[in-house]
């Protein structure tokens, strides 16, 4: 019942445990190769919260985390080989807290996808279309390498605008709390 599945033959480093109710992988299920060698990894539909067993997956370039327990709080450990990420219908709600774990931890991310959660707000979800962009803006100002977020390709002007509103570089939310408290310096005010 929980045998892993070999999609394509000719590139074993695919592997999908998806629609298999899971709450912890079971036991041995890397035995047909290393950690190393896993490329891509498809966990959708189960139960799982805890990825510490993601440590050594130094070539994991996909990861897909779609409908299972994340929250915001979620820890994973860092894979700078991760290109593409997606984490669509979990329970994240702090968008902050989230995208700075991901930036951390991926810092090559390309393609990202966290549709269906109260942290992306959307049409689909309640969202305002105000709210929408200014998450797609926070997103994009904390992942740099981003090509893509969600169902739409990021533009030059989305990339401006995220500068504008969050600055050139990774925010931590505490220094952008700080920088609000000083309401007298302009909005577009310049730091180093």
């Amino acid at each position: 019942m929980n045998s892993i599945s070999w999609p394509d033959p000719s590139d074993p480093g695919r592997i999908s445990l998806a629609y298999r109710d899971l709450s912890e992988l079971p036991e041995g299920w890397h035995k047909k190769l290393s950690f190393g060698d896993i490329t891509a990894l498809d966990l959708s539909h189960n139960k799982l919260s805890d990825f510490k067993f993601l440590r050594d997956t130094d070539n994991l370039n996909t990861l897909i985390l779609d409908d299972n327990n994340l929250t915001s709080h979620v820890k994973f450990p860092v894979i700078g080989s991760l290109h593409i990420l997606w984490v669509n219908h979990n329970k994240i709600t702090n968008l902050s807290a989230f995208i700075e774990t991901v930036a951390m931890c991926f810092p090559n991310l390309k393609y990202f996808s966290m549709m269906n959660n109260q942290a992306a707000p959307s049409y689909f979800n309640g969202g305002t279309y105000h709210q929408y962009k200014d998450y797609r803006c926070y997103v994009i100002s904390h992942l740099p390498s981003l090509v893509m977020l969600d169902d739409h390709a990021i533009t030059a002007e989305e990339r401006e605008e995220a500068r504008k509103v969050y600055g050139n570089r990774r925010v931590s939310v505490s220094s952008r709390r700080a920088s609000k408290k000083h309401k007298e310096k302009p909005k577009q005010s310049k730091h180093g």
